[in-house]
């Protein structure tokens, strides 16, 4: 499983959001957005979560 996370960019914040400097991270899996979190801490902390339950899965079904 691929998750990752990176700062979303201008292009995909509300013009609002620009203009106050808001930063955004986004959280993908395999390819797909499951999360936009304000704070990276949060993000990463998303991903991780993400990884071990996908890891425990692979546990319960080896």
């Amino acid at each position: 499983m691929t998750v990752k996370v990176t700062e979303r960019d201008d292009s995909h914040k509300s013009h609002e959001g620009v203009a106050a400097g808001i930063r955004m991270w986004d959280v993908h899996q395999q390819d797909m957005l499951v999360g936009i979190f304000h704070s990276e801490t949060d993000a990463h902390s998303y991903k991780a979560e993400l990884e071990q339950l996908e890891q425990q899965k692979e546990l319960r079904t080896a």
